[in-house]
């Protein structure tokens, strides 16, 4: 497990307290049941915005506090555990890409406006159904771009977008020359195809930053995965413990025991891998893409096991939508997927040790 200093650790600790009393699992329940346009929760956006978690990967001369990205991985896991619904891993993975970019107009245009979370940004990558950031058709031309992006996270109201094309990453503006076409996916979030038609562009840097800004919304991903993990788990765990069947608690039963501690040590062995790749990207360290390919292997391997688990686990009873494993499961769907899904990175880890 990371070592965290008293900074990260009071700024994890609020994040599950507001988490817990602000936005628990009846509060997605709520956006799920409204279907909100934008496919989030607006007043706990505004709220994250305020409290400066927007900010946390924003460097501070731009309005963020430069925490890092092992610090955005403990809010993100605290919010994944209750599942609660904002663009904040989209939007600080755009703002990574424009800080780390070559555009300093854009820097001090936009930043400051995402670490104060007046805009939500996210990055328009992927244009068929898998994750393949290599084969990309989008276009750019005397500053204007054309393509087609799918399945883009929060792509329903991202006022901004980083898009890739065969040359690197770009800034659009998510007004003119923007269409964007909401797709329903199971976990009742944003997920849009968004079409791009001679839409005005900037450059912020080459396909070295491209693939630097993916494998970090990558770890990103691997943080609030790892959130829910924990929370199935620890909810699974529970219930084991007060539901009685033949006269004594499930609990009890050692082949329900066995399931338990594979899902237990699955999650250790989970938590040592996303921890270790966002302390690689914090240390500037050279093998980022092997540690965040390694995360999301692992990762999504672990939250596929334990939200199955948790729907077996609880009946009859984990099959209704009146229970909240169901919600668990659906969004494990989305993000296994997302980025790559974990056969994706195996092969990934692969090629990159040479194999």
């Amino acid at each position: 497990m990371a070592v965290l200093n008293d900074e990260q650790t009071m700024l994890r600790d609020m994040a599950r307290e507001w988490a817990d009393n602000e936005a628990p699992v009846t509060a997605f329940r709520r956006m799920r049941d409204a279907a909100p346009a934008e496919g989030f929760d607006a007043d706990s956006w505004a709220a994250i915005g305020q409290m400066g978690w927007a900010g946390v990967v924003i460097p501070e001369e731009h309005g963020g506090s430069a925490f890092g990205y092992l610090s955005l991985g403990l809010v993100l896991e605290q919010l994944g555990r209750n599942l609660t619904a904002s663009p904040l891993a989209a939007t600080a993975a755009a703002s990574t890409a424009i800080a780390l970019g070559d555009n300093d107009a854009a820097k001090s245009e936009w930043l400051p406006k995402i670490a104060a979370g007046e805009v939500v940004a996210t990055l328009a990558i992927d244009e068929g159904p898998v994750h393949d950031p290599a084969k990309l058709a989008t276009s750019v031309s005397g500053g204007t771009l054309t393509g087609t992006k799918q399945f883009v996270a929060e792509g329903d109201s991202a006022q901004l977008f980083v898009v890739s094309a065969a040359d690197g990453l770009y800034l659009v503006s998510g007004d003119a020359g923007v269409e964007r076409s909401p797709r329903h996916m199971a976990d009742s979030r944003s997920h849009a195809q968004v079409s791009f038609d001679g839409a005005k562009a900037e450059k912020l840097g080459g396909t070295e930053l491209t693939a630097k800004v993916v494998d970090r919304a990558t770890a990103a991903l691997c943080a609030e995965m790892l959130g829910m993990a924990e929370q199935a788990f620890a909810v699974t765990n529970d219930y084991l413990k007060v539901r009685v069947q033949f006269g004594q608690p499930l609990s009890t039963f050692q082949a329900l025991q066995h399931r338990m501690a594979k899902m237990f040590t699955e999650l250790e062995l989970a938590r040592s891998a996303v921890e270790g790749a966002l302390e690689a990207i914090d240390a500037g360290r050279s093998d980022v893409d092997q540690a965040v390919s390694l995360a999301k292997a692992i990762m999504g391997d672990t939250l596929h096991l334990v939200s199955r688990e948790m729907v077996q686990l609880h009946g009859g009873i984990g099959m209704t939508d009146e229970h909240d494993a169901g919600f668990y499961l659906k969004r494990a769907y989305v993000l296994e997927t997302m980025w790559g899904n974990a056969a994706y990175h195996r092969e990934r880890f692969a090629q990159l040790n040479g194999y």
